[in-house]
């Protein structure tokens, strides 16, 4: 079965991360199949508006480790940079259901998503200083214009979890429910965004979102930059072998 499902029905493309035994944890293959999939739907008149889910306890445990280390993602176009350029200017309603630990890429593409449904068991967390790297996915931007710096920097930096009510609190999430109720939920609210006009749904998301839309890329690319630079560096590399050796890593001599 595959890593990544898609279902098509009453307008809404659904992807749903489907690798129970890692955790839902992003392989290549994984993101280039997302990136395929929302360009595809760009120009597919049939799809209306997408969701991306999980299970009800786990949305996503990051990019998966071990690929990372034997195949880390340097280039531009990379399938992981792909996939963040293309759910950054997707032009459709886009929405997310979240339940369980959503870590790294899991809580930063939530960022350029339009509506966020979260179960009360969700737990976000971008702990990329804790590998020695830095932030992805224009959350460096995004972050703080959506929580406020301090707030911003508190999750950045500190690479804490944020629960589903503090999320909600600072914007990350739209309403928070069940487990069991969220992917459902989810649904419903995109066959809502499916029935109405296309064209003023894509106008509107354009128009809200449009002034941004560049420096978002730009960021995006920056931040990846940077954080090519930082995975050959000895923090990263001791970061990684820590959590191989399932122990805590020592930044002392770094």
């Amino acid at each position: 079965m595959s890593d990544i499902l898609q279902h098509r029905e009453a307008g809404v493309l659904t992807l749903t991360l489907n690798r129970p035994a890692r955790k839902n944890s992003l392989t290549s293959a994984m993101y280039a199949t997302l990136a395929d999939a929302l360009a595809t739907a760009v120009d597919d008149a049939a799809v209306r508006a997408v969701v991306i889910q999980g299970s009800e306890s786990m949305f996503c445990a990051g990019n998966d480790i071990e690929e990372f280390l034997n195949q880390p993602p340097m280039g531009a176009d990379s399938p992981v940079l792909r996939f963040l350029r293309a759910i950054a200017t997707f032009p459709k309603p886009l929405l997310a259901s979240v339940c369980g630990p959503a870590v790294g890429i899991g809580t930063t593409m939530l960022f350029h998503c339009d509506l966020v449904y979260a179960g009360d068991n969700a737990a976000f967390s971008m702990p990329f200083v804790n590998l020695g790297l830095c932030v992805e996915g224009a959350a460096s931007l995004l972050a703080p214009a959506m929580m406020g710096y301090h707030r911003a920097a508190e999750a950045l930096l500190l690479g804490e979890p944020i629960y589903a009510e503090a999320a909600l609190e600072v914007g990350l999430v739209n309403k928070v429910l069940p487990p069991t109720e969220a992917n459902a939920y989810t649904q419903g609210v995109a066959r809502k965004l499916a029935a109405k006009p296309l064209a003023s749904l894509v106008e509107t998301k354009r128009l809200t979102k449009g002034a941004q839309q560049n420096a978002v890329v730009q960021c995006i690319h920056d931040e990846a930059t940077v954080f090519a630079q930082l995975l050959r560096g000895p923090a990263a590399k001791e970061a990684f072998q820590a959590f191989l050796e399932k122990r805590t890593p020592d930044f002392s001599r770094v």
